[in-house]
């Protein structure tokens, strides 16, 4: 196996600038904050940005937590690896990440410097401390799972390059992901029970038929909730119709706002009005 580094200070840009290292270096894996990436896929590890502090995280993505550890040295075995990038904050990260995972050696190690400008490294820093943003190189919905009631935005990312056949140039497109962790330098960020039958009232009353949103009751888990709710209803209105818009909006209203998992959503008529 070849393994690659590309090494950079926090919050200079890495992630950002991830899959462009990848793609000049042919490499289709990348390890970064614990996960294990094939191109835009998450295929194994759970993020180190998940956890409660940044002490943790720095555990995690360095893998000095034995399951996690045991967890990736299986998958790249399993995927029969031949080049990977590890991504870290210092030469020392990276070497402990690949002990670790028992990757051997590190052949080449690219710095946030040779890919990226000055000016583009002071942008990042900005981005990171002042706004307590991340980036992860995979898509939004690829991570959504690992992030349920953070906040989320995809990140649409186009490459111009130029063919080598011909003087013609071509964009690439990439999405990435922008979250805040829950140690962001702006603080913790929590999603209330409140907000969220707020959110739900708002939005379940303007669906026609219903006529009030009486109880709204919520069941949180690890990585998502399920909901329940009580409505009052129009008389002479088709109730299944009138239950099958409410799930519809209701998802949409807490994907789009939240990005919160939904498990289930249970919806009780209790009663009906002129």
């Amino acid at each position: 196996m070849q393994v690659y580094a590309f090494v950079g200070k926090t919050g200079t840009g890495k992630s950002y600038n991830a899959l462009k290292v990848a793609k000049s270096y042919d490499i289709k894996y990348i390890i970064d904050d614990a996960i294990l990436i094939k191109e835009t896929k998450v295929i194994a590890g759970k993020s180190a940005k998940t956890e409660e502090s940044k002490i943790a995280s720095v555990k995690a993505a360095i893998f000095l937590y034995e399951d996690r550890r045991k967890e990736m040295i299986s998958a790249i075995k399993k995927e029969k690896i031949d080049k990977i990038l590890i991504l870290g904050t210092s030469d020392d990260m990276v070497k402990k990440i690949a002990e670790n995972l028992k990757l051997g050696p590190i052949q080449k190690t690219i710095y946030i410097e040779d890919v990226a400008s000055p000016e583009k490294i002071e942008e990042a820093r900005k981005s990171r401390f002042e706004e307590g943003k991340h980036v992860v190189p995979v898509p939004t919905f690829e991570i959504k799972k690992q992030f349920s009631g953070y906040f989320m935005d995809p990140l649409r990312m186009f490459d111009i390059y130029r063919r080598e056949s011909s003087n013609m140039y071509e964009a690439e497109s990439s999405e990435k992901t922008i979250i805040r962790p829950t140690y962001s330098y702006l603080g913790k960020y929590r999603i209330s029970d409140n907000v969220i039958k707020e959110i739900i009232m708002y939005t379940v009353e303007k669906v026609d038929g219903v006529n009030k949103v009486l109880k709204v009751f919520t069941e949180k888990y690890s990585d998502g909730m399920r909901i329940e709710m009580d409505l009052q209803i129009k008389y002479g209105k088709n109730i299944p119709a009138i239950s099958k818009d409410v799930k519809s909006v209701t998802i949409h209203s807490i994907d789009t706002m939240t990005g919160i998992n939904l498990f289930g959503i249970d919806i009780n008529i209790t009663s009906i009005v002129k």
